[in-house]
């Protein structure tokens, strides 16, 4: 099984949830999170006053899958969230050793 965390922006968030739908990923958490890479935010002014927003508002995805699935929903992870524009966002995996549905019992992929 592999941890998929994906940290995209937040304007491509229901295209992103659609896309995984599509290909049947049902489980996924989505977070609210705010951050900066290389991008390093930006200036605003409000009410004649400037100031820098240095953490921009972004949206985390995280799921568990089998590890056969992986490089599908990479691609389509990539494919939805993609503007072609800095601050696209990163896409990090990383195994997981186990996984055990609480209700059930359940172990491993059938876990998912």
């Amino acid at each position: 099984m592999t941890k998929v965390e994906a940290i995209i922006q937040n304007s491509k968030l229901e295209a992103v949830k659609s896309a995984l739908q599509e290909v049947g990923v049902d489980g996924m958490t989505v977070i609210e999170v705010r951050g900066h890479g290389r991008q390093k935010g930006h200036t605003e002014v409000y009410r004649g006053q400037e100031y820098t927003v240095d953490l921009l508002p972004k949206v985390r995805f995280e799921m568990v899958i089998p590890d056969a699935r992986l490089d599908e929903v990479i691609d389509t992870l990539t494919a939805a969230a993609r503007t072609g524009k800095i601050g696209d966002g990163k896409i990090f995996v990383s195994d997981v050793s186990e996984a055990i549905r609480i209700r059930n019992g359940d172990r491993g992929d059938s876990a998912l």
